[in-house]
């Protein structure tokens, strides 16, 4: 009984609730944010005090209480009236590789028809904030700032909203106006261009045969008999006038390139953050290579896979690649990347360095015969080499400027 008589006065009150909510958002809300938690406790101090002169007769007490309101009175001077500016955050570039410096501006323009005074805008940038003094501004005058965002490491950056700031000198009181959008800066991981004698392994513009027959293709195997429904274009005249009986063409079946990249994402195989970067700057260079050569391409991770569409795409799925710990290593990668691409031609498995040959081994017991597959071991610092483990060949890589070497080594 009391659980009912409890969910109907809830039901009763909620209409109410919603109300009080939708007036709190709409009026209090805005009023009590300009507050700072300085201006709080100075609040909270100047009421002790003043409790304690009512009840104890303190004169001190009454004094600081009634300074402290002074105070707090005194800054809604400092964050009251209005500002009409149109504000245009500007990032000359959206999407930069690590290492570059992303150049971005603010234009502020004074849309009112008085001048208006000094203020402050506020940009945040990821988990810093950058400030900007707009000075006196007439009517429709333009002020322009320019900045720089330096890009140490892979990241996705937030830049904005911007915003002004109207404070008292003590910062009890704080107003802030928003003026334009958050930006998402993409910090794309570092990558280096492969050219063709590299990337010969990716190069097969007929595709690669198979054992499997078919009646149309562009891999010659061998002649048969005709047979009714074969198609007349594929008839051998020329044999058919040597043994007297219609023979056509039989072709094998062509597998088209199809690179799939299997990018363990499991921090554990890694022995620091810098190998793991090595890795995804791997990843990413292998992956531009294909697109530019026009080849069907899959990226996969623990997390899923990268949308390979484009360069772009692929890049920002990289830049946003978070790693990961657990029971999902390189073994387990590589046995979902033959079961979502099954029709992959050439296999990459990049990991790090603490990816023992036994875990290499099952790797390659994974990948479908016929397919050609190539495991990167990324090590920072480490001479490259070459080995083979099984069907699996197996590249050491110290430094991502060696990656093309190492390639046109494989593809030797």
């Amino acid at each position: 009984m009391i659980r009912q008589a409890w969910a109907v006065l809830v039901d009763l009150c909620a209409p109410a609730t919603r109300v009080i909510r939708r007036l709190f958002t709409r009026w209090a809300a805005p009023v009590l944010g300009v507050v700072t938690p300085l201006g709080w406790v100075s609040l909270a101090v100047a009421l002790v005090m003043l409790c304690f002169a009512m009840f104890y007769g303190w004169q001190e007490a009454t004094a600081l209480g009634l300074l402290l309101v002074l105070l707090l009175v005194a800054a809604c001077a400092f964050i009251l009236g209005r500002t009409s500016y149109r504000v245009t955050l500007d990032l000359t570039r959206t999407r930069v590789s690590v290492g570059d410096n992303a150049v971005g501006g603010i234009s502020v323009v004074n849309t009112a028809t008085r001048p208006v005074m000094h203020s402050t805008l506020e940009l945040p940038v990821g988990r810093a904030v950058a400030s900007f003094s707009i000075p006196r501004l007439r009517p429709a005058e333009l002020h322009e700032d320019l900045f720089t965002i330096p890009t140490a490491r892979r990241q996705v950056i937030m830049v904005g909203p911007v915003v002004s700031v109207r404070a008292d000198p003590l910062q009890l009181l704080k107003r802030q106006i928003r003026w334009t959008d958050p930006v998402e800066l993409f910090v794309h991981p570092r990558t280096v261009a492969l050219g063709s004698p590299a990337a010969g392994f990716i190069k097969d513009l007929e595709g690669l045969s198979t054992r499997e027959l078919s009646n149309t293709d562009v891999s010659f195997h061998a002649l048969r008999e005709y047979a009714p429904g074969d198609d007349r274009r594929h008839i051998h005249w020329k044999t058919v006038a040597r043994v007297g009986e219609l023979m056509v063409r039989q072709f094998e079946e062509t597998r088209r390139a199809h690179l799939a990249i299997a990018l363990s994402a499991n921090l554990d195989e890694y022995s620091s953050e810098d190998e793991f970067e090595l890795a995804i700057s791997v990843a990413c260079s292998i992956g531009r290579q294909a697109l530019v050569e026009q080849r069907e391409l899959d990226v996969l991770t623990q997390r899923g896979p990268f949308r390979c569409a484009t360069g772009r795409t692929m890049l920002d799925d990289a830049t946003r690649l978070n790693g990961m710990s657990g029971r999902k290593d390189a073994v387990h990668l590589a046995r979902a990347l033959a079961d979502r691409v099954p029709n992959a031609s050439v296999v990459f498995f990049i990991v790090g360095s603490h990816v023992s040959p036994a875990q290499l081994r099952s790797c390659s017991a994974s990948v479908a015969p016929g397919v050609r597959a190539l495991a990167i071991r990324v090590q920072p610092g480490a001479a490259p080499s070459r080995a083979s483990i099984a069907e699996l060949t197996v590249l050491t890589l110290g430094g991502l400027d060696e990656l093309a070497l190492v390639l046109r080594k494989a593809a030797a």
